[in-house]
């Protein structure tokens, strides 16, 4: 199985990359997610260690049944051979309505077959009040013509 594009990245291959992976994570489809990583991927996500695709999937079925409304938007911080580093920024709701904007950094490695191997992740959480929300869409993959992180000041 192959996921382009594939490693070494330029450019335009990591930001492809970033975006194909932004659209997954806001399908907020656990199973569709854990297939871009290989059977043993490493996950370090905040005080989180783990690995395997089958870990993943529980990992993003709890993240998502407590993060209500989450809208997700990736962006390209650098690139170099077969690993990319991404600043990104989402929002969400917890069960009670309080609203919060968690801010993150996250370095990938990939494999020759375009599957990450590794993941590390490191996310803060902000509270915010609803009308300091700034991604607005419908539930689902980021229409092409919001404004990215650079653009919102994020």
């Amino acid at each position: 199985m192959t996921r382009p594009p594939l490693p070494p990245f330029d450019e335009a291959t990591a930001i492809t990359k970033i975006r194909m992976a932004e659209d997954g994570w806001n399908s907020r489809d656990p199973e569709k997610v854990a297939l871009a990583y290989t059977p043993d991927g490493h996950w370090r996500n905040r005080a989180e260690i783990f690995e395997g695709r089958e870990r993943i999937v529980e990992f993003l079925t709890r993240k998502w049944a407590r993060e209500l409304g989450y809208r997700l938007i990736k962006e390209l911080w650098a690139w170099h051979e077969n690993r990319i580093a991404v600043r990104f920024a989402y929002e969400y709701r917890d069960d009670s309505g309080s609203w919060f904007r968690a801010y993150g950094n996250e370095n990938r490695e990939f494999v020759e077959n375009g599957l990450m191997r590794q993941r590390i992740a490191s996310i803060n959480d902000l509270p915010i009040t609803e009308d300091q929300r700034l991604l607005h869409w419908p539930l689902g993959r980021r229409p092409d013509d919001h404004p990215g992180l650079s653009a919102l000041g994020l």
